[in-house]
């Protein structure tokens, strides 16, 4: 008996092994790929400078079949694991920001919805064909007059003999003009002309006339020059098993797919952040100032120590996601853990260009410079799925109604019982020691959110640590964090209330008091 259990534990061992094994080396060829397609056939920051990407590097990046990790392996594909899905996507961000985002459009917002949610006899050809044609897909929920208020959406559909006509508009979809398979979302259209509460999902498949989207205009985006953005007019009819079936409602599909997508975001924040780290090391490395490089200097150590905690941050959150984020899961009850994935790590994008722009130099300062671009790419991740404001806000109404319910005013006392804080809270007992109180106005919200946010991710580094992470870097992690937090708490106590003053204009001319 005893021999038998060691041989089946060398067994899943051997098969451990081998996964990761293939693992890297689907990884490696696809790294290989990049570096032929934007250093050999191109110039990569060249291509930063023209809209959309030549035939010939596109088909060189989509030869290793990338899309291949978000497709179930009954259907050809890697498996829909998790981990090798942001082992893509930081792969790609390393080189390339816009082609992680596109991938990310793809993995979460397309190819794992239809996974989880599509009729089994529409599958099949969809997944043959993205792993056969080099086809990609993405997601309209966003229209011009409501934004994040997706519930409001006025796109709508009415069933007619075995089909759906959906009709409306739909806009800042990514792969505007590109993709050729789409999630519509849409409201259903009542015999009294309303339009339903909830919201369904439907499989729109380009290459048929009748489910074609039409791309009114493409929009002059601010960078990710790469992906196309515009505005879409809808007037299509979908066969019905191109309708998504929800587990319970629609709505609680479209957050458990939302969530799900931020909870990739740390795939794409990981290789860029390690780009923005390798490069302004290199750089400090090499520029001399007197008799020493940069690096010798405290200030620029500071400077590089905040981007390197933004890895380990990363680091940790991809090793939390990659157990959590699986579409086995329904993540729709998550959205503390996912706003504050997307939210902080995206805040955690954007520092760290700016901070290897401004050691960088001048020469930083230029959009085929990769912490230049690095600056207009990331800016955005804080805005679309959710501005980042709106979702540390978010987070800090949970909790707080959490509180409520469980009757705890302190917030130290709620976070050293609360799961996705409880390790972490110890760490900054003296900082988290207070009673937020009722009635916080908003600006006093997003930044109680930003100290859940980074508590949390703080649990996220603790937890990697105890897996055999390395001890310093947790540890320079652990003090940046401590000062973030310090820092906004501090924000709390100040009773800042200034508003913008409209008729602004009458008694500001400085030339009248000159």
């Amino acid at each position: 008996m005893e021999y038998s259990t060691h041989k089946y534990t060398l067994t899943s061992s051997s098969i451990h092994i081998d996964n990761e094994n293939q693992l890297a080396a689907f990884i490696q060829r696809f790294k290989q790929a990049l570096q032929e397609a934007f250093y050999e056939q191109a110039d990569i920051n060249q291509l930063s400078l023209q809209r959309g990407l030549p035939a010939a590097v596109w088909t060189r990046i989509m030869d290793e079949v990338p899309l291949s990790v978000a497709i179930p392996k009954e259907y050809g594909g890697r498996g829909s694991i998790v981990k090798e899905c942001l082992a893509l996507l930081s792969a790609a961000s390393y080189e390339s920001l816009p082609l992680s985002l596109t991938f990310g459009i793809n993995i979460a917002l397309f190819l794992e919805p239809v996974s989880k949610y599509a009729d089994e006899q529409v599958k099949a050809p969809i997944f043959d064909r993205f792993l056969t044609q080099q086809c990609m897909g993405g997601l309209m929920i966003t229209e011009p007059d409501y934004g994040s208020d997706a519930l409001n959406m006025r796109t709508s559909y009415r069933q007619v003999d075995g089909h759906y006509h959906i009709t409306g508009t739909k806009h800042w979809q990514g792969l505007t003009g590109q993709a050729d398979f789409w999630l519509v979302t849409a409201r259903g259209l009542l015999p009294n002309g309303e339009l339903a509460r909830d919201i369904d999902f439907f499989i729109s498949d380009n290459s048929i006339p009748a489910q074609r989207i039409k791309v009114e205009r493409l929009y002059n985006n601010l960078g990710l020059y790469m992906i196309p953005y515009g505005l879409n007019t809808i007037d299509i009819e979908v066969p019905a098993p191109q309708r998504l079936v929800a587990e319970s409602t629609g709505i609680k599909m479209m957050l458990d797919v939302l969530h799900r997508s931020r909870m990739q975001f740390p795939g794409m924040g990981m290789g860029f952040i390690k780009r923005m780290l390798d490069e302004a090391i290199s750089h400090c490395s090499q520029r001399m100032v007197g008799s020493s490089n940069l690096l010798a200097l405290d200030s620029v150590q500071f400077q590089l120590s905040q981007i390197q905690s933004a890895y380990t941050i990363c680091s940790a959150m991809c090793h939390r996601s990659s157990h959590i984020s699986g579409i086995t899961h329904n993540l729709a009850m998550e959205g503390i853990e996912a706003n504050a994935m997307k939210a902080l790590v995206t805040d955690l994008m954007q520092k760290s260009a700016q901070l290897c722009l401004q050691v960088s130099g001048a020469n930083g300062y230029k959009i085929s410079h990769i912490a230049g671009r690095g600056i207009v790419d990331s800016r955005p991740f804080q805005i679309f799925e959710g501005s980042n404001e709106m979702l540390y806000t978010q987070i800090a109404e949970m909790i707080l109604k959490k509180m409520r319910k469980s009757k705890e005013a302190n917030l130290f006392a709620f976070l050293s019982a609360y799961e996705l804080t409880r390790d972490a809270s110890v760490v900054f007992k003296d900082t988290l020691d207070f009673v937020p109180g009722e009635g916080l106005i908003q600006r006093k919200l997003v930044d109680l959110g930003k100290i859940i946010s980074r508590v949390i991710s703080a649990n996220y580094v603790l937890a990697i640590a105890n897996e055999g992470y390395r001890d310093d870097l947790v540890k320079g992690s652990i003090e940046h964090l401590r000062r973030d937090i310090t820092h906004l708490v501090s924000n709390l106590y100040l009773d800042n209330r200034v508003k913008v003053i409209d008729d602004y204009i009458a008694g500001s001319d400085w030339l009248s008091f000159t």
